[in-house]
């Protein structure tokens, strides 16, 4: 386990040292047959959970058990944005949560998270969508977030680049949100497990869950390509893998999978300082600190448990980006990725107990698993310690969608394909 604190005078002794000092940031144990928490899913929310579960509710026996290694799922796939810019009351109070944890998440785990209070404009392009952004903004203001409503000339003063002249769908204005941003999606993962680790946590790479052991209806341990390991309570934080890992225990959860891709161009000047999003399309791109534009648009339509996608969203995405600025034609494509998201029917996610006692859910994140973070391991973990809901979560219950009780963000049905 690491024992020294990230900070100047510890840099400037390695760099004397020739940086031979450095410890590892988190340990590689072996599974131990019992623990008092078992979370499966080595993802942002899986090491976020287990950190506030030890850091917060003083649960210190807990196993954070990955197929892979830290940073290689979702986490590490994603285009970085944090807000809290949402409409409805279920996911404001939650988001928001998320946004105060953030702005002090790198002083609380001690690493460089790289969060970055950037702001985010969301383009408007007619009238309807402007009396939309308005609602949502008073909505945001209710709630004590920060929003403001920026016209035509704010949004061109701010962004000249974009195309206000000859634009197909000419921009009208933007919504703001100033506290959003982006972080460092792997540095979040990795932090939150140095954290975790310096607390007792063991985080238990390559070991992959086969089988859940359900007992006279309670979860009592899981199988593992590792071995068995008994857990007195079990947490699902398994992204795009949750139903799969759900039907282990016999569960069939109101999710399917999709491949959401990302892309990432080569190094510009700095471009633009804030994230945006295109109204007329799904597009939204930022610059990142290495200066490659970061940017992404809709799912792929069809199912898949595969970190791959096609050709035709690659084109969809970049027809969105040309009609919002016109000179993206000029930059080269370095790489793009996919990661697997969890869509649940209505668009929101679930954090609640499952049918089978003892074994909980954090699923269904669609587009909101990576700036939902710390809220989601924050409530994850107040859920697995005192069995039940905490207070801004209430509305992610598992049973909403038999009590006709959706949180439908975007308005577009209850298709998980469309959220």
């Amino acid at each position: 386990m690491a024992n020294d604190r990230y900070s100047f005078f510890a840099l400037l002794r390695e760099t004397l040292r020739g940086h031979t000092g450095w410890q590892p940031a988190w340990r590689e144990p072996e599974p131990q047959p019992e623990y008092d928490v078992v979370i499966v899913g080595g993802g942002g929310h899986g090491l976020a959970t287990a950190y506030y579960l030890a850091a917060r509710y003083g649960i210190r026996k807990i196993a954070v058990l990955e197929k892979g290694w830290i940073g290689g799922g979702n986490v590490g796939r994603n285009t970085t944005i944090i807000r809290s810019n949402y409409l409805l009351p279920g996911n404001l109070p939650f988001y928001e949560q998320a946004m105060k944890l953030w702005e002090g998440l790198e002083q609380e785990i001690n690493y460089n998270a790289m969060v970055s209070q950037r702001g985010i404009l969301n383009l408007y392009h007619s009238d309807a969508q402007r009396n939309a952004y308005v609602r949502r903004g008073n909505a945001m203001r209710l709630h004590g977030i920060d929003a403001e409503l920026l016209d035509q000339a704010a949004v061109r003063r701010k962004l000249p680049f974009l195309d206000f002249d000859n634009a197909r769908f000419p921009i009208q204005g933007a919504l703001a949100q100033p506290r959003a941003g982006t972080a460092r999606h792997d540095a979040v993962a990795w932090g939150y497990a140095r954290a975790a680790d310096r607390l007792g946590v063991d985080i238990i790479q390559n070991c992959e869950v086969t089988g859940i052991n359900i007992v006279e209806g309670r979860a009592v341990g899981v199988e593992t390509t590792r071995g068995a390991i008994r857990a007195g309570r079990i947490g699902l934080a398994c992204a795009g893998n949750s139903s799969r890992v759900a039907a282990l225990a016999g569960l069939r959860l109101p999710i399917e999978s999709h491949v959401l891709q990302a892309f990432v161009s080569e190094g510009l000047k700095p471009l633009i300082d804030c994230v945006v999003t295109f109204g007329a399309g799904h597009f939204y791109v930022s610059q990142s600190d290495k200066g490659g534009l970061v940017f992404g648009g809709d799912i792929d339509g069809y199912n898949s448990y595969a970190q791959r996608g096609n050709l035709p969203v690659i084109e969809d995405v970049c027809e969105g980006g040309m009609a919002l600025m016109p000179r993206l034609g000029r930059v080269r494509l370095l790489r793009h990725w996919g990661g697997v998201m969890d869509m649940s029917m209505d668009g929101s996610p679930i954090i609640d107990r499952t049918p089978v006692e003892r074994l909980y859910l954090n699923a269904g994140w669609c587009y909101g698993g990576f700036k939902a973070t710390p809220a989601s391991g924050l409530c994850f973990a107040h859920l697995l310690a005192w069995d039940e809901p905490h207070p801004v979560a209430l509305a992610y219950r598992l049973d909403r969608f038999g009590r006709g009780a959706v949180i439908d963000e975007k308005g577009v049905g209850a298709q998980a394909n469309l959220h």
